[in-house]
């Protein structure tokens, strides 16, 4: 009897054994990283892969790049957002943005195979008309990646990984084709489009005869109402001295007679001119991109990061575009010729579109206040952005004062004057507000409630 029950124990013990075993392989093979346990190399090295690809791609026009930065950040936070508990999907969040493909409950996911098919997928959706060299630079960027890290889960969970993200791109894409953007690098200069007639109106400063993106201001924004805040009326143009755009007028031109070699610096440092460089939104990343990596920052915060710097330079160009063409106000080489000097010629070229607002001015106030709530309103930073093309580095105590500058060469370079600046500025900073008061954190339960 006794040796009946010592057997007994014994099995019981086996069996409790090969139980917890069970458990425990059941539970290793569905463990799997929290997206906050790896680097930000993954994000940082696919937004600086479209820092390259922007000046190379025909027709990315500063509205264009701000969109697909936007589009391929929200494809980044989407497709790691379920492996960062404290986040939560911007489906029903961000305008008209109704669905997005679901996890396989129970089933393990490596989030960095995801988010690596994700980006891959977006750029080659969002930038499809760019060089086929172009597009061996992304699969080998992704092949770099999937290279990396594939020996960390079983194949399945590698192939699982890879097809969700691929579903989130394809998702975020179908999302943007009706946004009124879509394919837009093709549709920088329409033909059909039929000029404002009057006096003072913007009138061509070059050979381009049509604006760029005269209908990108009906575009959808990402934050619903972002495009409907109406801005302060731009002064009357008036050609009398006494008149306040007169007035405006004559100091971009005495800037523009006396430049220090800094404002000349300063200008050519900020014009970041399409076809040549990644345009304004593409510099903001760029400052993004280096802040980031100096502090180190864990793929969920650089998720977020570069999620909400692509929706704030979105939005703030529909935004300023919208008032571009709502006023149609000529350009101060316009102007000046006509009433102060007919020689005269800015330091810059002038684009072709309308004064009223500053681009740069307002994608450089919302991104400002973007990284100003995630890295803190004094930080101190240095922009090495143009270092290649032999700008020495810019250093600033806050981002505001970088965004300060940024609109202020729009002066220098007698492409705007100072009211458009100083107005983009506070239209951007709105802007900015509104994308850092958007709901990205999931609501915690008050202690004790």
């Amino acid at each position: 009897m006794l040796i009946q029950q010592n057997i007994s124990n014994i099995q019981r013990k086996k069996a409790i054994l090969v139980f917890s075993f069970v458990m425990f392989m059941i539970e290793a093979s569905f463990s799997q990283k929290l997206v906050k346990e790896y680097s930000n190399e993954m994000a940082v090295a696919w937004f600086n892969l479209q820092l390259g690809l922007i000046p190379k791609t025909p027709g990315f026009s500063p509205p264009v790049v701000s969109r697909a930065l936007g589009y391929s950040g929200l494809t980044l936070y989407e497709s790691l957002v379920n492996g960062m508990p404290e986040y939560q999907s911007l489906v029903g969040i961000l305008n008209e943005f109704k669905s997005v493909p679901r996890i396989e409950s129970g089933k393990a996911y490596h989030w960095i195979l995801s988010a690596n098919a994700a980006q891959a997928a977006i750029i080659k959706s969002l930038y499809a008309n760019t060089a086929k060299v172009s597009f061996i630079k992304i699969d080998s960027l992704k092949g770099v990646f999937e290279r990396k890290y594939q020996n960390e889960v079983d194949r399945e969970t590698v192939f699982r990984s890879i097809k969700y993200g691929e579903a989130v791109a394809k998702a975020v894409f179908d999302y943007s084709k009706n946004d009124g953007g879509h394919e837009g690098y093709e549709k920088n200069f329409p033909k059909d489009y039929k000029p404002v007639t009057g006096a003072c109106v913007w009138t061509p400063t070059g050979e381009q005869q049509i604006p760029l993106q005269p209908s990108w201001g009906k575009n959808r924004t990402f934050v619903k109402g972002d495009a409907d805040f109406e801005l302060p009326i731009p002064p009357r143009c008036d050609a009398g001295i006494s008149s306040l755009l007169y007035s405006q007028a004559l100091e971009v031109y005495s800037i523009g007679k006396n430049l220090s070699a800094e404002q000349t610096t300063i200008a050519k440092f900020w014009s970041d001119d399409a076809g040549k460089t990644f345009t304004p939104p593409g510099h903001a990343v760029s400052i993004a991109s280096q802040v980031m990596t100096i502090e180190k920052l864990k793929l969920d915060k650089a998720a977020e990061a570069y999620c909400k710097i692509g929706i704030a330079s979105a939005d703030a160009f529909i935004s300023c575009w919208k008032c571009k063409f709502m006023h149609n106000i000529l350009r101060p080489v316009s102007y000046i010729r006509t009433t102060i000097d007919r020689a005269w010629s800015p330091l810059l070229d002038t684009p072709p579109f309308p004064e009223y607002t500053s681009g740069h001015a307002s994608v450089s106030g919302a991104t400002a206040q973007v990284l100003s709530d995630l890295f803190g309103f004094n930080y101190h930073f240095t922009d090495n952005s143009h270092a290649a093309k032999g700008f020495k580095p810019r250093t600033f105590d806050s981002f505001f004062e970088f965004a300060d500058e940024a609109a202020n060469s729009r002066l220098y370079g007698g492409i705007h004057y100072r009211n458009s600046n100083e107005q983009g500025l506070k239209n951007g900073k709105r802007i900015g507000k509104n994308v850092c008061e958007l709901k990205f954190k999931r609501q915690q339960t008050p202690k004790g409630a």
